[in-house]
């Protein structure tokens, strides 16, 4: 009897002992403090249970989307790895990663915002601890100086207020350029800079209803209006086409600077109780900002879904989102975590932020079209900074849009019509 139990007991043994799954993981290599904040939730979940071990390889940004891209191609992804929200649905359209509905407990996604999820044909791909927002950055003391009343969520500047603000403040000689729109600043940020105006006005980059329609949306007459807008800007020099520098505000050679709470911690700490931060302009429908930044996401070739989905369950906690926040000063996309935090939570100095995340924010359009999308838009506000004329930007940006969509069959989306035939 004894020898019968031998090997059950050998075999009870050797599992105990066995060692944990390996996770595989990649991510971005960012600032110091992003990375030491990952590397020590990444510990902390290694700890917290012997049955997966999470193993991560960071990869440089500048080349981290082309490195997965090629990995994709020949099928050597990791189980889980970041990747920037906007270029999510090219990545579930190819089939690359998988989607997260059904693996993550709901009572983990349902209270992220916005800026928390990544989205393709209405499934959910993706998921993120964290965002950033857009914002116009003030001094009180100058607002005052000036007679400028400050904007605030509850009274925002209209478009046409924030423009007559811009002519009088440049009338009375105090700034050559009353306004800094983060000139120096190019490719992906004029998309998620100036597409919520778009938002804001009732337009949009495609009809998002079909991901297919773009004449009569990025060219209606509140895409062309908002598009004039930007270009008046330029033209009566009250923002500098092509700065020097990115410090026109914070040295006090602008009034007012359009930019995100990346500047969170540097402004509060340069301005002090001087600081003020306000919404966006208003274009008719409200203030619109951009959301979602990098997320997490499942490859279709991971051996270990449960894993991945007990590491992604963990980032997301309350506990854990806070702690990331704590640590980078980014926003945590969910009331729970904010609550959590010293700045985002109730009545902390960042409240805003966070406030303007759950209020005002829209993820770029969903779809994998999208860098074709955010580089025509982007030539066309180049064009329009020149001295372009608006409409003909805009039908230009229409035109090349709609000619990668075609060519690409639709990114995966179909007419109704069309639809109701197959």
């Amino acid at each position: 009897m004894k020898r019968a139990l031998l090997p059950v007991l050998a075999m009870v043994a050797a599992r105990a002992l066995a060692a944990p799954v390996e996770i595989t993981v990649w991510r971005h290599d960012t600032g110091d403090a992003e990375m030491v904040a990952s590397r020590n939730m990444v510990d902390r979940f290694n700890r917290s249970q012997d049955k997966w071990k999470v193993v991560v390889e960071a990869i440089p940004q500048g080349t981290y989307t082309e490195s997965i891209t090629a990995a994709s191609l020949v099928g050597h992804l990791p189980c889980v790895m970041t990747i920037d929200q906007p270029a999510v649905p090219n990545f579930a359209w190819a089939g690359n990663i998988r989607p997260l509905d059904g693996l993550l407990p709901a009572s983990v996604v349902r209270p992220l915002l916005p800026g928390g999820r990544g989205t393709y044909q209405g499934r959910l791909y993706s998921v993120g601890q964290f965002d950033v927002v857009l914002a116009m950055f003030a001094r009180r003391s100058k607002l005052a100086a000036e007679g400028v009343r400050v904007a605030t969520i509850e009274h925002p500047y209209s478009a046409r207020e924030l423009y007559d603000i811009l002519r009088k403040v440049k009338q009375s000689g105090h700034y050559r350029y009353p306004i800094d729109l983060n000139g120096k600043a190019h490719g992906e940020w004029i998309s998620y800079a100036y597409s919520p105006w778009l938002e804001s006005a009732g337009a949009d980059l495609i009809d998002r209803t079909d991901y297919l329609r773009v004449d009569g949306v990025l060219n209606s007459d509140a895409a062309v209006g908002v598009a004039r807008y930007y270009a008046r800007l330029f033209k009566d020099r009250l923002a500098e086409r092509n700065p020097a520098d990115e410090k026109g505000f914070e040295q006090g050679r602008s009034l007012i600077q359009y930019t995100g709470s990346w500047k969170a911690r540097d402004y509060s700490e340069r301005f002090g109780d001087d600081l003020v931060v306000m919404p966006p302009p208003d274009f008719g429908h409200g203030p619109r900002v951009g959301a979602a930044s990098w997320q997490w996401a499942v490859s279709s070739s991971c051996p270990y879904p449960a894993g991945a989905a007990a590491f992604l369950t963990h980032v997301l906690s309350a506990s854990e989102m806070a702690e990331f926040s704590r640590m980078t000063g980014l926003v945590p996309v969910t009331a729970d975590a904010a609550a959590l935090t010293k700045h985002y939570r109730p009545g902390g100095d960042w409240r805003i932020y966070f406030d303007f995340a759950a209020r005002y924010a829209l993820p770029r359009p969903a779809t994998p079209a999208y860098p074709a999308i955010s580089a025509a838009f982007e030539k066309a506000m180049a064009d329009l900074r020149a001295g372009k004329d608006a409409a003909e930007a805009m039908d230009e940006a229409v035109e090349t849009i709609e000619h990668d969509i075609a060519r690409n069959d639709g990114y995966g989306f179909a007419r109704p019509n069309t639809a109701a035939r197959q």
